[in-house]
């Protein structure tokens, strides 16, 4: 599933062809995602011009003038690609938008997992799919103390408080084997037993792999692309993630392991990360 520095990814590959160009028409192929495709509402954005994408959390944020904002989730396989207009449609195109510098922005979700909604520009923060959302890693909220403040009181693994969207935003379980990784953290101990210092060095250790993984395009395991159709190449960097027997890349001795928790892969080091 593409996470937080995979939609930057996009984002940034998007926003310079993007901005400035206009909706001209929009055809909904194939209404059936996560949440089915509503035409009147997509044909809000007809007319209007692209004023800056943004991102929140995995969720991409199309800026249109006239307050409306195009809001795309890629799900686990979905991809937003730029094409010329009379590109032919391709298997799974559910959804395209017709520019005026003659270009066509093509959603396509073979698994269809993604959504994408129109929604007023202003209201976004009061959604009912962002309201709930924690802070984002890469902003100025997040660091040792805020993951130490929401810790307080909670007995959860440290893998699956990092991957609750309520405390911090886009670490998915890539992301999140990591960042744990890097801090020294093993990824089954309780944040009740986590210490002030070793909060910070996680929150560290969050922003480094999520910044490095953006400068490298991401991380295309399978279906990833940005807006022009390139995959990353930030798999080629991971530590442990999907590298159960390797040997620890710090030369400690150990191998990798791979333990499950909450449903999810998890990859460590036994010597590493305590």
């Amino acid at each position: 599933m593409p996470e937080l520095p995979e939609v930057e990814v996009l984002r940034r590959s998007l926003e310079r062809p993007l901005v400035g160009d206009r909706f001209e028409a929009v055809r909904v192929h194939f209404p059936t995602l996560r949440e089915p495709l509503c035409e009147g509402r997509l044909r809000r954005l007809e007319g209007r011009r692209v004023l800056g994408l943004r991102r929140r959390a995995k969720y991409l944020w199309i800026d249109a003038s006239g307050g409306q904002t195009l809001v795309v989730h890629l799900g686990m396989s979905g991809r937003l690609t730029l094409v010329d207009r009379s590109a032919p449609l391709v298997d799974h195109e559910h959804l395209g938008f017709e520019l005026a510098s003659g270009r066509r922005l093509r959603l396509r979700d073979p698994r269809r997992f993604g959504m994408a909604f129109v929604a007023s520009t202003e209201s976004l923060d009061r959604d009912r799919h962002f309201h709930h959302l924690g802070a984002e890693p890469l902003g100025p909220v997040f660091d040792g103390a805020h993951l130490a403040d929401l810790a307080r009181g909670r007995r959860a693994p440290v893998k699956s408080f990092l991957m609750d969207a309520s405390v911090v935003v886009g670490v998915g379980n890539i992301y999140a084997s990591e960042a744990l990784y890097r801090a020294g953290i093993h990824p089954r101990r309780s944040v009740a037993r986590i210490a002030r210092r070793r909060f910070d060095r996680l929150a560290e250790a969050v922003r480094a792999v999520l910044g490095e993984a953006i400068e490298q395009g991401g991380t295309t395991l399978n279906d990833f692309a940005d807006g022009a159709g390139d995959s990353g190449y930030f798999q080629v960097s991971l530590d442990v993630y999907d590298r159960e027997g390797e040997a620890c890349p710090s030369g400690c001795g150990s191998v990798i392991r791979r333990i499950v928790i909450s449903n999810r892969s998890t990859y460590y080091c036994l010597r590493c990360q305590r």
